[in-house]
């Protein structure tokens, strides 16, 4: 996870550079995820929501999609944010205390067996990945 993190912080530097100076700056973050609204089990072949809830820091920070790996049976899923450039015409963020906000997107499934999704929570004091991770079976 680190490995694909820093890659895509990189590429994301190198497609937010611009010589345009009218045009909307942001960066690019994967946001730690606080909990999680996931069913109990599943049925095969039925589209189901997941709800991920994580705390926006500031108002310069709008959800743009999921960072979202498959490997087999796993789910890694982290929400991505905008940051906007705080010193943009008329815009200063203003810091968030405790503001949950939700993020969610429609899980469909394909195979029997259980599911198993890992949730990006962030970092330890030694620079490990944390995760929530939640296995869901397929019923029949």
């Amino acid at each position: 996870m680190k490995k694909i993190f820093a890659l895509s912080c990189l590429f994301i530097f190198f497609l937010s550079c611009s010589t345009d100076h009218d045009s909307t700056s942001y960066t690019l973050e994967i946001m730690p995820v606080e909990s999680v609204d996931i069913p109990n089990e599943f049925e095969l072949g039925k589209t189901y929501p997941i709800t991920v809830k994580y705390y926006r820091p500031t108002t310069c920070y709008a959800f743009r999609n999921f960072y979202y790996v498959k490997e087999n049976n796993m789910r890694t899923v982290a929400p991505i944010n905008y940051v906007f450039d705080h010193e943009m015409e008329n815009n200063s963020c203003t810091g968030l205390q405790d503001e949950l906000v939700e993020a969610t997107f429609n899980f469909i499934v394909t195979s029997n067996g259980s599911y198993i999704f890992k949730f990006w929570q962030g970092e330890d004091n030694t620079g490990e990945d944390q995760y929530l991770t939640i296995e869901v079976p397929v019923i029949d």
